[in-house]
C-alpha cells in the first residue's frame, strides 16, 4: 500500500500579510472569482500580443526605413512563442490558459466548459490584445511617426500604410497586394488546423510523450513554426489577437484600418479550423482506455487538492493519494479542462 503523504500548501511555507489572506478569501468567492479568471485570460493574451507585436514593430519599421537588420520574421516568431510561454507561466494556473477564442469554444463543445464563462473569457481575451496593441504603439510611437513620414516623403503612404508593410500592419492584420483571398483562406485554414492538432495533442492527458510541463513549450514553438512558414501569405492564428489589434489600429488610424474583406478571414477562419482539428483528434487519435501517466496524475492532484475546495483530498492531516478519480468529482471549477496550458 502506498505510503500516506501530507499535502503542503503555499500558505504553510510562505507567510502572507493579513490583508492578502483576507483578499484571497474574497477572491475565491463566486461573486469575485469570475473576474479574477477573466483578468488572467486578458493578461495572458496581453503577454502573447505584447511580445509578438513588439517583435513585429522593428521588423516593419526597419523595412520602411531601410534598416532591415533591426528586425526579422525569425524574431517575430520567437516573440510570439515567448509571449505564449509568459502567458502560460503567469496566468494559466488561475484561468486555465485558453488565451484564444477558438480554444475556449472547443472546450465548450468538447469538454463541457460553461457557455457564459466562455463568453466572458472571449471578451477578456480581446480586451487583453487591444490593451497590448495600444501600449506597443505608445512605446514605439516616435519610430512609427518617423516611418510614416518616410512613406509620405516617398509618396507611398496611401499604397502601403494598410498592408503588412505599413505601420498599421504592426497591429492590424492585412493581406499583401496581389494575393488571392481564396488562397489566403486556404493558407489560414490549413495552418490553423495543424496548430489545432498540435494543441489538442498536448492537452491529451494520456499523451505520455508530452507531460503537462512540456506542453507550453511545444505549443509555443508550434505557433512560431506557423509564423515562420506561413505568415507572409496571410496568417492570424488567434481571433483575439486579430480583433484586438485591428480595433487598436482603427482607434489610431480610423476606419481605413479595418482591413476590408480580409478582416473576416483573419478573425474567423481559425475557429472552424480548430474545431475540425479537435474533432479529427477525438475521432481518430484520442483513446479513453489509455492509462494516465504519473506526470498527469500529479498535475491533476495539484488542482484538485486546492485548500478551499470542500471536497479536496488530503488537508493538513495527510491523506492516501493512491487513487484519483475524474478531477471534476473533486473540484468542478478547477479541473483538467480549465487548467490546461493552451
Amino acid at each position: 500500500m502506498e505510503a500516506t503523504q501530507r499535502v503542503m500548501y503555499s500558505g504553510d511555507v510562505i507567510p502572507r500579510p493579513a490583508f492578502l489572506t483576507n483578499w484571497e478569501r474574497t477572491r475565491h468567492s463566486k461573486s469575485v472569482h469570475w473576474f479574477v479568471e477573466c483578468f488572467a485570460e486578458a493578461l495572458g493574451v496581453f503577454f502573447y500580443c505584447y511580445a509578438g507585436i513588439g517583435a513585429t514593430a522593428p521588423f516593419v519599421i526597419g523595412g520602411i526605413l531601410g534598416e532591415e537588420t533591426i528586425g526579422s520574421l525569425l524574431q517575430v516568431g520567437f516573440g510570439y512563442a515567448f509571449g505564449i510561454l509568459l502567458a502560460v507561466a503567469v496566468c494559466s494556473a488561475t484561468s486555465g490558459g485558453h488565451f484564444s477564442p477558438s480554444i475556449t469554444l472547443v472546450h465548450i463543445i468538447f469538454r463541457k466548459f460553461p457557455v457564459a464563462k466562455g463568453i466572458r473569457y472571449i471578451i477578456a481575451q480581446i480586451i487583453g490584445a487591444y490593451i497590448a496593441s495600444l501600449l506597443v504603439y505608445v512605446q514605439w510611437r516616435d519610430m512609427i511617426l518617423l516611418a510614416e513620414g518616410a512613406l509620405k516623403a516617398a509618396g507611398k503612404y496611401d499604397a502601403i500604410q494598410f498592408t503588412p508593410l505599413g505601420t498599421a500592419g504592426i497591429f492590424g492584420l492585412y493581406i499583401n497586394h496581389g494575393l488571392h483571398l481564396g488562397n489566403t483562406f486556404v493558407n489560414e485554414f490549413v495552418t490553423d488546423f495543424v496548430l489545432g492538432l498540435a494543441i489538442w495533442a498536448c492537452l491529451d492527458p494520456t499523451n505520455v510523450l508530452v507531460p503537462p510541463q512540456a506542453a507550453p513549450f511545444i505549443i509555443s514553438f508550434a505557433y512560431a513554426a506557423a509564423i515562420w512558414g506561413f505568415a507572409i501569405p496571410g496568417l492570424a492564428l488567434n481571433t483575439a489577437r486579430d480583433l484586438g489589434g485591428r480595433f487598436a489600429a482603427m482607434t489610431i488610424w480610423g476606419s481605413g484600418a479595418a482591413g476590408g474583406s480580409y478582416a473576416a478571414v483573419a478573425a474567423l477562419t481559425n475557429i472552424p479550423a480548430t474545431l475540425l482539428a479537435v474533432l479529427v483528434y477525438e475521432l481518430m487519435l484520442s483513446d479513453s482506455d489509455r492509462v494516465l501517466p504519473s506526470a498527469t496524475l500529479e498535475y491533476l492532484r495539484v488542482h484538485t487538492q486546492h485548500r478551499r475546495n470542500p471536497e479536496s483530498v488530503g488537508h493538513s492531516t495527510g491523506h492516501d493519494h493512491s487513487s484519483l478519480s475524474n478531477s471534476s468529482t473533486h473540484k468542478r471549477d478547477v479541473d483538467m479542462t480549465e487548467h490546461s496550458p493552451a
